[in-house]
């Protein structure tokens, strides 16, 4: 007697993930992917006008970026329009500029290769090349970035002086 047995199904594929991601599996994401430069160094252009950059990967939870920086290029104050986030200095050397402490005074980081930052869905910083050579980052955000504010540093603190899109990307 013989018998016929039809093979499993496969197994449904997994569905897409929607929940926002947490600043620490951001951070994860955009170390691993600053350890495969083959991936990525190719893609890096120079841009004496302006920060160049691309978008690597768009997903319904997350989105990851490739920045270049000249000296003296920098983001200005912003936030993330409720995403969280992380970069990481893959090339070169950055200064982050951000308020904190009891006082909210200025805070400056150095940030060399190798330097992770992550941070949640009310962080605003600025992101400068006060370095002498080009850097280049990898950064993830979750959600997707759908609006960032832009401010500006006053004596009283920071003041919200416009809201960007992805359009003005």
């Amino acid at each position: 007697m013989s018998t016929d047995l039809a093979p499993d199904p496969a197994p449904a594929p997994a569905a897409p993930r929607t929940d926002p991601r947490t600043p620490a599996e951001l951070r994860t994401l955009v170390t691993e992917l600053a350890e495969r430069p083959a991936e990525w160094i190719h893609l890096v252009r120079l841009s004496v006008g302006e920060r160049w950059y691309v978008q690597l990967d768009l997903t319904p939870d997350h989105e990851v970026w490739l920045i270049s920086w000249l000296p003296g290029q920098s983001t200005g104050f912003h936030d993330h329009g409720g995403s969280r986030g992380a970069f990481t200095v893959a090339l070169g050397e950055l200064e982050e500029l951000s308020l904190g402490g009891p006082e909210g005074e200025l805070r400056t980081r150095r940030l060399g290769a190798g330097a992770v930052r992550a941070f949640g869905p009310e962080f605003l910083h600025d992101v400068r090349n006060t370095s002498a050579g080009p850097a280049v980052t990898i950064h993830a955000y979750s959600p997707p970035l759908n609006e960032m504010a832009r401010y500006e540093l006053r004596a009283d603190g920071l003041r919200r002086t416009a809201i960007e899109g992805p359009e003005q990307w």
